[in-house]
Formats: C-alpha cells, structure tokens, sequence
C-alpha cells in the first residue's frame, strides 16, 4: 500500500495526515509515478489552510521528481523507467507514488539530479516566466525582488544577475541579506531594520524600478508601488503575509501609470511546448553554471508538518525537499 500526506479540513499544519492511498493504474492521457523527492513550496500551505480553495480531501504539493512506473492509454511523451519532474497540475505530490497527466511530467537529462530537480521545477521555472516573459529583464536595468533569499529569490537573484541587470532584495535578518548576496543580490535590504523604499530611492536617484517582484503580498504592497517608476510594472505573484487589500485602479494612474499583473505558472507553461521550453532555458542555466540550486533542508515525507512550520516560520533558505 502507498502512504501520502491527506487534508481532510483545511487549517494548521496539524491537519497533515499520514495515510494508506489507493494509486490504482493510469487511465487515458496518464502516468504512475513513484516519487523519489517532493518539492516544497508556499503553495502548499495555500491549498492546506483554504486561501486557494482544492476540493478535500486532497494531497498537497506541485511538484516532484521520480520514476514512470506506468502509462495509460494514448500516452507517448514518457515511458516506463524515465525519469522525470513535474510543477503545477493537480495537487498529489505529498506520496509515495501518483497519478499524474503524463503531458506535464518533463524528461530529466543526466546532468540534473532528482532532489535538484523536485526542488527546482516550480520554483525555477517561476523565476524563468518573471525574469524572460512577465517583464523581460533587460541588461542595466534595476530590478526590485521581496523575499530574495527563500527559494524562488535565490534562483532569481542569480539568473537576473546573469541577464545583466542589477538586483535590490529584501530580506529578514542579516544572515539572510549575505545569503542573498553571494547569490547575485547587489543591494539586500533587510526590511525589519530599514525602510526598503527610501533605500530603493537612495539606490536609483530617486528614479525608482521599472518593475518588482512581490510574493510577499500584504505586508509590502505599499512599498513596492512606491518603488515603481512612472509606467512600471507591479509583478504580484504571492501573498505570503496575506492577501493584498482591496484597492482602486486609479491609484495605479496616480502613481504614474503603472501596470499591475497577478501571474501564474500553469499559464506560461499552459501548453507542452511553453512546459518544456521553460524547462529546458531552467536546465541551460543550470548546466551553464550561472544559478545554482542550493537544497538547504531536507525532510521525511511523514514530517512534512514540521517543513510547514518551519517555511512559514521562515526558518528555511533557498529550497527545501519533501523524502518519501
């Protein structure tokens, strides 16, 4: 029998249970995976306490890497034995093995191991959709990202920096703020000490950014409009704090025409040839040496209740891997 994390109500991390599931065999259209790791991301802690709402009972987590155990009916993209990865689609990946549409599992060349791999896909392929096709980082420009030492920010501190562009984070503490640097962040700001906004003025010449990256939501959506340039970009693609509060567009013409998106992964990877395109510029910059992919916390699948606490504790750097 395979075990898996359930979620029966939504709520705290005590809500993650450890349980028997029936994976069954692969219908049309799918592949049986058997997990070797297990990404963990801040979406799995949206989907368990109900900010994005998933029908329950249901097994968290968006990523992964493994072995194809099985195809259904009509598949021809995978096969039994290859290895794979995975980010976005159904949730499921918090188990021993799943069922997955075998149209968003991407082949894993040898260069890339499987624990890089779980802990990678979503995160890095977010960087690569924000830096490359959100907002297209440009070399000289001067970019703005919150959270630059958790996981998707490590990624994108480096990968910006190998565009060209200079990088402002913020950060919680001063460990963190040098974690970030050495990963490509020019000027970390550690936010509980000083006021990133003046900061960002002082670094541009009171010109501002031309876009930011804010995952963190509530607690910096001020800050970050401030920040923006005349015609600037507002790249809102989390709320780690909380939601952002309600607002009218016509402070975005107030503070100087500017643009504000709220962004997702499964749409710039929505067809296979946006899926594996991202995959595929991920692994270049990879094998290229230009981001490195730093696993700093690793936990046993049935603990995954403490890898909550400790990532909403922010307690965690860089990206952390689920063990079955």
């Amino acid at each position: 029998m395979t075990q898996a994390i359930r979620v029966h109500e939504n709520g705290g991390p005590g809500v993650l249970r450890w349980e028997e599931v029936v994976v069954g065999v692969p219908g049309p259209g799918q592949a049986s995976v058997r997990h070797t790791a297990i990404g963990l991301n801040f979406l799995d802690i949206y989907h368990r306490t109900g900010l994005y709402p998933v029908e329950l009972p249901m097994t968290p987590g968006s990523e992964g890497a493994g072995v194809v155990e099985a195809v259904g009916p009509g598949v021809d993209c995978v096969r039994p034995g290859m290895r794979v990865a995975y980010a976005g689609g159904p949730p499921g990946a918090y188990a021993e093995a799943r069922l997955i549409p075998a149209d968003r599992l991407v082949p894993l060349p040898e260069e890339i191991d499987d624990r890089t791999a779980a802990a990678v896909m979503l995160k890095g392929m977010t960087a690569e959709y924000l830096l490359r096709r959100t907002y297209r980082v440009k070399p000289d420009d001067i970019i703005l990202w919150h959270a630059a030492a958790g996981g998707v920010g490590l990624i994108a501190c480096q990968w910006a920096k190998h565009l060209g562009a200079t990088v402002i984070g913020t950060v919680s503490s001063d460990e963190k703020a040098e974690l970030a640097r050495v990963h490509g962040c020019e000027h970390p700001i550690v936010y509980t000490r000083d006021d990133f906004v003046a900061r960002v003025r002082e670094i541009t010449a009171g010109r501002g950014v031309p876009v930011v990256y804010d995952s963190v939501g509530k607690d910096t959506w001020e800050g970050s409009l401030a920040c923006l340039s005349p015609r600037g970009l507002m790249v809102s693609f989390g709320n780690a704090s909380g939601a952002v509060p309600a607002f009218s567009p016509v402070e975005l013409s107030q503070r100087g025409s500017l643009y504000l998106t709220r962004p997702s992964l499964m749409t710039y990877t929505a067809s296979r040839v946006e899926l594996l395109a991202s995959a595929e510029a991920l692994f270049a910059v990879i094998r290229s040496g230009a981001v490195r992919i730093e696993v700093n916390q690793s936990y046993p699948l049935h603990e995954a209740a403490r890898a909550h606490r400790d990532l909403e504790a922010r307690k965690t750097t860089g990206s952390s891997v689920l063990l079955p």
